[in-house]
């Protein structure tokens, strides 16, 4: 695991360790009351409770003679238990084929504040940064300036811009971008969508309508479904992605501001629970904060 992403979960290790560090040093049996706190202590980085109770129970169970259950033993065992579960679903940002002849479609969607746009924007920059050829798709028709904001990151990574007017059809945007990105040999198109709370079904109705105008013209797009989440939300970011999961084919998860909380836990519930791997980080507001999820 890398350094930025170490230090990404520096709070929620931190929170572990000030919640824990009474154990570490005991000598005594390893009881219930032991093995209650590091329990509610694993819980309150929102790691879940379900993952939880199965990390303890296989940690537990694996220990060998008395003399070997040890606190720094099972916060051993707990770490490499956690890496495994991690490493288990890696994933990975798409890289251009070079026997397609047709752009990589990446869609990325979220609530509103998560930081999706200018995620997108850093998303753009890694692609492009070989010199593959991106296309945005401005397909947020309802804030106001987010295609203004859009196109200003366009113009400063360089990279063309596709939108209509406000108010419009976001499945008409990506159904031209997608013609567009096509006609002109493009690498990569990156869809940014409107956010919408994840309770709302009209507005989740409107995400899967644009991936159904997106396949009358290419049935494998899109290759990229992106969940952009603030690491902030916690547990509730896992309710997020369970939501829109039922919805569209979530490839992963693009994770926010996760520096700036011990509730770094969910990396490992989004993975565990779900399946959708954590891709990307976005670790600031330069557009070369993007670290891959490695």
């Amino acid at each position: 695991m890398s350094k930025t992403i170490k230090s990404g979960l520096g709070k929620t290790r931190h929170s572990l360790k000030n919640r824990l560090s009474r154990w570490l040093g005991w000598s005594g049996k390893l009881d219930d009351d032991f093995w209650d706190d590091w329990e509610e202590a694993l819980i309150e980085v929102d790691l879940g409770v379900e993952t939880t109770l199965e990390l303890l129970d296989k940690v537990r169970g694996g220990l060998g003679s008395k003399k070997e259950a040890t606190p720094v033993i099972v916060k051993e065992r707990l770490g490499e238990e956690l890496v495994s579960i991690l490493e288990s679903e890696a994933g990975a940002l798409p890289r251009k084929s070079k026997d397609r002849g047709n752009p990589i479609v990446i869609m990325v969607v979220g609530v509103n504040g998560t930081g999706k746009t200018t995620t997108i924007a850093k998303l753009a920059r890694k692609l492009s940064a070989d010199g593959s050829l991106v296309i945005l798709a401005a397909c947020d028709t309802f804030r106001a300036a987010a295609i203004e904001q859009l196109q200003i990151w366009g113009e400063r990574l360089g990279v063309e811009v596709i939108s209509q007017q406000y108010g419009g059809d976001p499945a008409a945007v990506a159904f031209d971008a997608l013609k567009a990105a096509t006609a002109r040999s493009c690498d990569y198109l990156i869809i940014d969508t409107a956010g919408r709370l994840h309770t709302r079904t009209t507005l989740m109705d409107e995400l899967a309508k644009i991936v159904r105008v997106l396949r009358k013209i290419d049935p494998g797009v899109p290759d990229e479904v992106y969940l952009c989440l603030d690491a902030t939300f916690g547990r509730n970011g896992v309710v997020q992605a369970a939501k829109f999961a039922e919805v569209l084919p979530l490839t992963g998860v693009l994770l926010t501001k996760l520096d700036g909380t011990a509730r770094g836990g969910m990396v490992v519930s989004l993975q565990k629970e779900l399946g959708i791997p954590v891709v990307a980080l976005g670790v600031g507001e330069d557009a070369s904060d993007l670290i891959e999820f490695d």
